[in-house]
């Protein structure tokens, strides 16, 4: 690609430090190693004055939402919090660029602001994992995916934190090619740069030192059906082996039965539903597979100490 591109940030407050360091370095060193300006950047918040990130450090930006200039690409930073904000602004700033032809994408929790907007209906999108499960609950019309980014969209999204790296790398290969993609990852000190398809979290096997392609395909089952519990008999008969050896499995590689791993997967999921949405606890209970909000909040009093109700207060 011929020419100088314009990188708009579009920084939400409480946005992540770490997704903003990361879609702006590799920009840099893109230029310094190429001895060339292939890229500049400019930042914009709802003020044009400041944007304060999660971690509490001000940055100085050059623009408003309100008020931005051509760009070629302009990129969502979010974080934190992002679901129980205002950003109807930010929202209109994202339509009007988008009537005239602006390439847009989001970073780290940035997704939520986009699917909001109406972007990602039908589409596959990326977010960071703690939000995947009100994502889903928000936005079922939208085929999240655990990607660390998805960049063959008309959107582009990233996960966050070293995923915006990875994005970047990805762009600037498209851009300018492998070699000085591969140059700024070396100067960068980061050797396990991702495509597209990794997945954020570590795998199932690498996270348990699970070799057993039983267990790993029972706890994928057990996520797939959060909402409409299956029984361990169940999973031990869609596996091909016997109930008994389900639980001997769970025993010997997690500690635990197949019941208990299940349950406090769905208690989890309650758990990210109550903190990130604002679903009633009766919806929540619902969502995760309990039919009795009663017997739901007694469950769940059980595992962390407090009701629902008071959880979600103290969240709050």
């Amino acid at each position: 690609m011929t020419g100088m591109q314009h990188f708009m940030f579009a920084l939400a407050e409480n946005f992540t430090h770490l997704a903003f360091s990361c879609a702006v370095e590799p920009l840099r060193l893109a230029n310094l190693i190429s001895n060339k300006d292939l890229y500049r950047w400019s930042f914009a918040s709802p003020d044009g004055r400041t944007a304060t990130s999660s971690n509490g450090a001000v940055t100085l930006v050059h623009h408003s939402f309100e008020n931005l200039p051509e760009c070629d690409r302009l990129f969502v930073i979010s974080g934190i919090e992002m679901h129980r904000r205002d950003h109807s602004d930010l929202i209109a700033t994202l339509r009007r660029e988008r009537s005239r032809g602006r390439q847009i994408g989001a970073l780290c929790s940035g997704a939520w602001v986009l699917a909001k907007a109406g972007f990602l209906y039908g589409m596959q999108a990326a977010i960071h994992w703690e939000y995947h499960d009100a994502f889903m609950e928000e936005f079922p019309d939208v085929n999240l995916v655990r990607n660390v980014f998805v960049a063959d969209e008309k959107f582009i999204t990233a996960s966050g934190g070293t995923a915006t790296a990875d994005l970047m790398l990805h762009l600037i290969e498209v851009d300018h090619g492998y070699d000085l993609s591969a140059a700024i990852a070396d100067q960068m000190v980061y050797a396990a740069v991702r495509n597209s398809t990794a997945a954020q979290r570590a795998s199932l096997h690498s996270r348990h030192g699970m070799r057993s392609k039983h267990i790993v395909k029972a706890i994928e089952m057990m996520r797939d059906n959060i909402d409409d519990p299956i029984s361990p008999a169940a999973i031990a008969r869609e596996l091909g082996i016997s109930p008994r050896q389900i639980q001997r499995l769970f025993g010997r590689h997690l500690n635990t039965s197949p019941t208990k791993y299940f349950m406090e997967m769905r208690l989890e999921r309650a758990h990210h539903l109550l903190k990130q949405t604002d679903s009633s606890v009766t919806q929540v209970a619902v969502a995760c597979g309990f039919v009795n909000p009663g017997h739901f909040s007694r469950i769940y009093r059980a595992a962390y100490g407090v009701s629902p109700m008071t959880d979600r207060s103290r969240l709050s």
